[in-house]
């Protein structure tokens, strides 16, 4: 018989393992989408700005904004944005798709982290080119749960 103490530890001792299982999984899945996106392409850091703060006392809304430096020409703009938060359960925060029209690539959103994470950011170009920046981001109360 398991005194109420061993259950405790063990509950206590499961409780560390899932939390860490899916924080791997978020990883992994993180990798994934940033891969689905790159199709293949390196990433290049650069014209993008991201506006984030790196500490952050709750995480059900965090203020986003993104801007990248584009001329949003029809032979020169900005076609897709992805956002990616790789310590949420569901690491793909945002995927937005630009035309010419928008006539900025910029936006601002606010989204939920889970926990002190990096959000990266990619951007690909109309020739196919990428360009990537990250921001660390310490979330001190997580608002995502798995």
């Amino acid at each position: 018989m398991i005194s109420r103490r061993g259950a405790l530890r063990i509950a206590a001792g499961s409780a560390v393992l899932a939390l860490a299982g899916g924080r791997a999984h978020a990883a992994s899945d993180a990798k994934q989408a940033m891969a689905e996106f790159l199709g293949g392409r390196v990433a290049e850091p650069g014209r993008i700005t991201l506006d984030l703060a790196p500490s952050v006392e709750d995480g059900n809304s965090v203020p986003l904004s993104v801007a990248v430096e584009s001329p949003m020409r029809a032979d020169d703009h900005v076609s897709e944005v992805l956002v990616v938060a790789d310590g949420n359960p569901w690491p793909r925060v945002a995927l937005f798709q630009l035309t010419p029209l928008a006539g900025r690539a910029a936006f601002s959103t606010r989204v939920r982290l889970a926990a002190p994470q990096n959000v990266i950011v990619l951007a690909r170009m109309n020739d196919g080119r990428v360009f990537t920046a990250r921001q660390h981001v310490v979330v001190t109360i997580g608002a995502c749960s798995n």
